[in-house]
């Protein structure tokens, strides 16, 4: 293709490559975990896209010359997934040669208009990283159009970065189809015939953000002329070996053991409180830019020797502990898992959540920042997983327990990644003051979390984008929630801050749930809403919940107990309890009463306990696994 030049117009090349080596196996863990999500959720919410800058000069043969380069080099891009209609595929196929088309289309030929500014130069989007556990998408980044708006700046919406990001967005819409599509679908961008940007989406079944700022890294070298080193980065299907081998079973299962733990102890919902409803919400994204922050987390590390990813993780859960009321911060904290040598380069989908449970009961900030340093390494330690195996114990431990894992908090630090994130908050022209502190707030997503947090940058600014249930925050409140992450960092970068003075320091008071709600096993619940929501389960049959110590010897450990009147509907307590369990998803105030008591009528003082108990019982029981 490098012996003449191409024709304007739009275009689709078939680009065919050769000189790879014909292999086949299991796939690995997060391939498994990505492959589910893929075939259960949308294609825009599962795909990740990306927007890559041509080097001036470049022609487009050359773009699509090392295009095929790196096709040929790296085994997960000639990778496909054989498996049987309705089926999760278990095994990779990787091909010695194929064909994928490059769509060719000049500026002037695109649609014109604003585009949607939430990922401009980031790969993927919040959307797939706020999905549940073991689905997200790791350190996928969703970030704002940066740079000034003048007309074809990088934040013009007209100009070229601002529409190919627009064309890599909507091919993110179809699904790939792992048995049998090149997992890049790719456009090449041109201004009055010379390209300017590539814009691709990509299939998440074989890419991550890592794996896309690696193949940027190197098609830039190509164009540069570079030869690229050998590779020495482990292929999926090198890593799946080493997953299915007893050191790699053991870490699974360790991971299991861990997740587990974090399940049946911890909240099982941050957010459960009044207004907190659905199990997907539509959120505003909400952006923080500020020097002042950079500043202080600068000092803040310097003073007590903390990293600064670590000190700015430990004041977000200080701040959502505090505003939550809660005794421990849960938060999903997605990592690349790129930590070993041979994967930190890897073409592969590596990213799965670590599950962070941090207890904030200690006397300050300093105190904390030391637990949550080891906590963060706990946490990523243990973020590589069967993830069929984690849902499968998710399900029978939150079924034991009488939860539902809510997830509904996630922070994203994708700050230390290489150059496809990190460009996104890369420092704007000479000319431009980077703001002390600048609020900005971004168009909406539909998320199935609460509060969503993506950190860009803490250096030179601190860069972050912030995403909260409008039901539980306001426009004010969520922007009194960075404001007051900044003073937490300026007041922690000269002394100690006592955590019960956060409110205080920080202007974010802690929720008021009112007398109705009490802890009980850990979590926020509201024992009027559990009869409600248990009553409506059973057809309107007249429930009463009250709270009472799960054991004599044990006062503190409090528990519910449901009395329901069933007349003459023959139900017995584990139907009760599974159609409460059924009514969960989207109520975090709503936990399972440990025990079901059945009678045949409701006494005449439905309201209180006293009157239920003496009432004749027909059956009692857990509901869960035996009768009482």
């Amino acid at each position: 293709m490098s012996g003449h030049r191409l024709p304007r117009g739009p275009r689709t090349l078939t680009v065919a490559y050769t000189g790879g080596e014909e292999r086949r196996g299991p796939v690995t863990m997060g391939q498994a975990n990505m492959i589910r999500c893929m075939l259960r959720d949308e294609p825009e919410h599962i795909n990740i896209h990306d927007v890559w800058p041509v080097p001036e000069g470049t022609r487009t043969e050359s773009a699509i010359d090392a295009l095929r380069a790196l096709a040929v080099r790296h085994e997960a891009l000639r990778t496909t997934f054989p498996h049987a209609p309705g089926v999760a595929p278990s095994e990779q196929v990787v091909a010695p040669e194929g064909t994928f088309t490059v769509t060719v289309l000049d500026l002037d030929e695109l649609p014109g208009g604003v585009v949607e500014t939430g990922g401009a130069g980031g790969a993927g989007t919040a959307r797939e990283a706020a999905g549940e556990a073991a689905s997200a998408a790791g350190a996928d980044a969703a970030a704002e159009s940066g740079g000034p708006r003048g007309p074809g700046g990088p934040g013009d919406p007209r100009g070229p970065a601002a529409r190919a990001e627009s064309l890599a967005r909507r091919a993110r819409a179809e699904r790939f189809r792992l048995d049998r599509d090149f997992p890049l679908r790719i456009s090449v961008v041109t201004l009055a015939g010379a390209p300017v940007h590539l814009a691709m989406a990509a299939s998440h079944a074989v890419t991550d953000v890592g794996a896309l700022a690696v193949l940027k890294e190197e098609w830039l070298s190509l164009l540069a002329g570079e030869t690229l080193p050998p590779l020495d980065s482990l292929t999926p299907l090198d890593l799946a070996a080493q997953e299915a081998a007893p050191a790699g079973l053991r870490k699974s299962e360790a991971s299991l053991r861990y997740w587990e733990r974090i399940i049946r102890g911890g909240p099982q919902a941050m957010f459960a409180e009044p207004g907190a409803e659905g199990t997907e919400v539509r959120v505003p994204q909400l952006t923080l830019r500020s020097r002042r922050a950079a500043r202080a987390l600068a000092l803040v590390a310097e003073r007590t020797g903390g990293l600064p990813s670590t000190v700015l993780l430990t004041a977000w859960c200080a701040l959502v502990a505090h505003r939550t009321a809660q005794t421990a911060c849960v938060a999903a904290v997605p990592t690349s898992n790129r930590y070993h040598s041979r994967l930190t380069r890897s073409v592969n989908t590596l990213s799965q959540d670590a599950l962070l449970s941090l207890d904030v009961q200690v006397p300050t900030f300093d105190a904390l920042l030391k637990k949550s340093w080891g906590g963060a390494l706990d946490a990523y330690r243990h973020s590589q997983f069967d993830a069929v195996r984690l849902w499968e114990m998710i399900g029978r431990t939150t079924f034991e327990r009488g939860s539902q894992f809510a997830r509904d908090v996630v922070f994203n630090d994708v700050s230390t990644l290489p150059s496809t994130v990190a460009q996104v908050a890369s420092p704007r022209p000479e000319e431009t003051v980077e703001p002390e502190l600048e609020l900005s707030w971004g168009p909406d997503q539909v998320l199935p979390t609460r509060v969503l947090t993506f950190v860009y940058a803490t250096e030179p600014l601190i860069h972050l984008a912030l995403w909260a249930d409008p039901t539980l925050f306001g426009r004010a409140e969520a922007e009194g929630f960075l404001t007051g992450l900044v003073r937490l960092l300026e007041s922690a970068a000269t002394d100690d801050v006592p955590l019960s003075s956060l409110t205080e320091v920080t202007g974010v008071r802690p929720v008021e749930r009112g007398p109705l709600w009490c802890r009980v096993d850990g979590s926020w619940t509201s024992p009027p809403l559990v009869a409600e929501t248990l009553s409506g389960a059973l057809g309107g049959l007249p429930v009463h919940v009250t709270v009472e110590a799960s054991y004599a010897y044990l006062p503190a450990e409090r528990a519910l107990t449901a009395f329901i009147a069933a007349g003459d509907t023959p139900l017995t307590p584990a139907e009760a309890h599974t159609a409460l369990m059924d009514a969960l998803p989207g109520r975090p105030g709503v936990l399972t009463p440990r025990r079901y008591v059945i009678v045949q009528d409701p006494p005449a003082e439905a309201d209180r306990s006293s009157a239920w108990l003496r009432q004749e019982i027909l059956r009692e029981g857990t509901g869960r696994d035996r009768r009482m």
